[in-house]
């Protein structure tokens, strides 16, 4: 296969007026990040751009909501973004923002550009005035009747409910999102890229030349766009929030956001290095954007028209865009509060990083929508990572450190390594994420694992070792090996987890490529290797659960505004009375060892100690706890969690964003004392 000479790899710059969902992870960023990680480890030249979207009318709607400049939001919700991108893992060159002054200065620069050239069409039109707020309305300002599918509650660019592409005068009965009232037509001068006159070029760029080369749903996006002939766009637009249109005589109004944003990858390679041209003007760089469904027509129609007007600059090689992650069989909703949050999944499941990575990417909407639920999560991490995985490096460290005392047993037979043939996975693996198939790929790499499992099974090293030493030194000597291929193949999907491998393995002194995959010796025979450590945990039905109703009250919640919990079925007084409330004193409490969530309680009843099992670890230390007078159910039946004998259950407040809280008497009381 021929490589470009380098790389440029962006992603979609999400929007600064929230925070990231697992819809953002697994349409855009790590799919990304598996490409760039790969490209590393083959020792390519590659730069990977990433960015916060800090214009547009979302972010001036969420200001308008909170009340504070848009800045404010921006820079509330950059921090978060960008905090939360470094904590998952996300491997960017760096991660800049539109509203930095390299931006504007390449923006403006870029407009000017392409308006001296004359590419642009000037245009006088008839668009929504707010008489009550004197301002234009912008799009997303305004909602409305669709046209199409008569929705209520259509966006003036496009419906919701039908997908279908608007413009604000398009709607039936329009009002203005901002005081409600009905807006007329005021007479106001735009400049347009006339996307009419790119269309023969984009139709030999795209129909001809990208066939069979980008994906099925790219294709077919932009062959529909094109087939039903492309019409001129607006380019600036009348707001008072973002790049502002660098020409005289033009206060008040600002470059359109969708086509200031994409030439942020260009301002951030700029703010990233003084050498950025060849980044972008070198045609032997190969330029990638990872983007979601609904981004595929700014990134292969309308910014490669700008590339091209522009004439300077590299197109788009591939644009691998996914489709949608849908959530518990809803489509993701950030106005409902319906999704899972990457900065509350890094406190509620920390150090957890691989274990989202993994489901999100065996479960991609690589070619269609996908489901994302609570219980496959379980189901992933504790049938897979855990006990494929993670019982595959369990089983060969103990056995290593039970049988040599922890070092690497000589291999009197290397053919047994190479008929595990390592080699062709990794190759079937560089395959597949060259042409941007990870889930596939991720699936080849699990079934190294289940190989490594299979072979120490059938070797039986354990029975073997009282016949025949040198066959199990050769068989151990075998896994290991294999588990530090593992641990480098690995590394582009689960990054987190191949450090822990070589952590165990003692193989942290070196940097390992693509290339090394493969290799019989990457471990010396004798050289030191830790005790066996779990790698992954299995995770509770408890934790699950939590994570269920968390989503499903918080949405509720944002749903009717109201604050509290909502309420569950009714019950009888009969039912009510059979519970025995008591008040206990924490004597001693302790974290379960191998679980994130888990704390064992030992509390005072007045005339009995009892124990329990809590899943409070997460939010309380240990400390924290023990001395607490609690509110206990006595009664409950007891069950075992992770081997402990559980008699009862803690009384605790949860508040809406799942937070808990201790519910205490008003002053000490005696220990034992029945709550009526």
């Amino acid at each position: 296969m021929t490589y470009p000479k380098r790389y440029t790899v962006t992603t979609a710059l999400p929007y600064a007026n929230g925070p990231l969902h697992i819809g953002h992870l697994a349409g855009v960023y790590i799919p990304a990040d598996i490409y760039v990680r790969f490209l590393r480890m083959k020792e390519k030249e590659v730069v990977f751009i990433g960015g916060s979207d800090e214009h547009g009318v979302p972010i001036t709607i969420k200001a308008r909501q909170e009340g504070v400049p848009p800045q404010q939001i921006v820079d509330k919700y950059h921090k978060i973004i960008k905090d939360s991108f470094e904590e998952f893992g996300i491997s960017f060159d760096i991660y800049s923002r539109t509203s930095n002054q390299v931006h504007y200065e390449t923006a403006s620069a870029f407009f000017k550009n392409l308006y001296e050239k004359g590419v642009f069409t000037e245009n006088t039109i008839d668009q929504l005035y707010d008489q009550e707020l004197k301002m234009f309305l912008a799009d997303r300002y305004v909602v409305g009747i669709c046209p199409k599918c008569g929705h209520s509650e259509a966006y003036g660019d496009q419906c919701e409910k039908c997908g279908t592409s608007l413009s604000t005068t398009e709607l039936i009965e329009p009002r203005s999102v901002l005081s409600g009232s009905k807006p007329i037509l005021k007479s106001t001068k735009h400049w347009y890229l006339p996307l009419n006159d790119f269309e023969p070029w984009l139709k030999e760029w795209i129909l001809i030349g990208k066939k069979g080369k980008w994906r099925a749903n790219v294709y077919g996006q932009c062959a529909s766009w094109i087939n039903e002939g492309l019409k001129s766009r607006a380019v600036t637009r009348d707001l008072d929030w973002g790049v502002p249109v660098p020409l005289t005589g033009t206060e008040g109004k600002v470059l359109y956001v969708w086509f200031d944003a994409p030439i942020g990858y260009i301002s951030a390679t700029k703010e990233l290095t003084n050498d950025w041209e060849k980044w972008w003007k070198d045609k032997d760089t190969k330029l990638v954007h990872f983007i979601g469904k609904d981004n595929i027509v700014f990134h292969c129609i309308i910014f490669p028209a700008m590339l091209k007007a522009e004439g300077s600059f590299i197109l788009p090689d591939h644009v691998p865009a996914n489709e949608f992650m849908n959530l518990e069989g809803d489509k993701i909703s950030t106005s409902k509060n319906w999704a899972v949050w990457l900065h509350e999944y890094l406190k509620d499941f920390p150090n957890k990083q691989d274990v989202l990575r993994y489901v999100l990417t065996t479960n991609a909407p690589e070619s269609k929508d996908n489901d994302f639920t609570w219980k496959d999560f379980q189901a992933r991490n504790n049938n897979e990572l855990v006990a494929i995985l993670g019982n595959f490096v369990n089983r060969v460290l103990v056995l290593v450190n039970k049988f040599y005392d922890g070092k690497v047993p000589e291999s009197y037979l290397e053919t047994d390594f190479y008929k595990l043939n390592i080699s062709e996975y990794r190759d079937k693996v560089d395959t597949l994420i060259e042409n941007y198939k990870f889930r596939e790929a991720l699936s080849e790499v699990m079934n190294l694992a289940r190989m490594g499992n299979k072979y120490l099974t059938d070797s039986e090293p354990w029975h073997l070792i009282k016949t025949d030493i040198r066959a199990v030194s050769t068989i151990l000597n075998t896994c290991l090996q294999l588990l530090a291929n593992l641990s480098i193949i690995m590394e582009p999907f689960l990054p987190f987890t191949s450090v822990k491998i070589r952590n165990l393995l003692n193989m942290k002194e070196k940097k390992y490529n693509w290339d090394d995959i493969g290799r019989a010796d990457l471990l010396v025979a004798g050289s030191k290797i830790m005790n066996a450590e779990l790698i992954f945990n299995k995770i509770e039905n408890e934790e699950i659960e939590l994570q269920v109703n968390k989503l499903h009250q918080t949405k509720i919640l944002k749903e009717n505004k109201i604050s509290g919990i909502p309420q569950k079925p009714e019950i009888t007084y009969e039912d009510f009375s059979a519970m025995d409330l008591r008040i206990a004193k924490v004597l001693d409490a302790e974290k379960v060892t191998g679980t994130d969530k888990l704390m064992k309680l030992t509390i005072d009843l007045g005339n009995e100690k009892r124990t329990l099992v809590s899943g409070i670890a997460h939010m309380f230390s240990a400390n924290e706890v023990a001395g607490r007078q609690v509110v206990y159910l006595s009664n409950l039946k007891s069950r075992k969690i992770k081997g402990i004998d559980s008699q009862g259950m803690i009384l605790m407040i949860q508040e809406s964003d799942g937070k808990l809280v201790f519910l205490n008497p008003e002053k000490e009381t005696e220990n034992g004392a029945f709550i009526s």
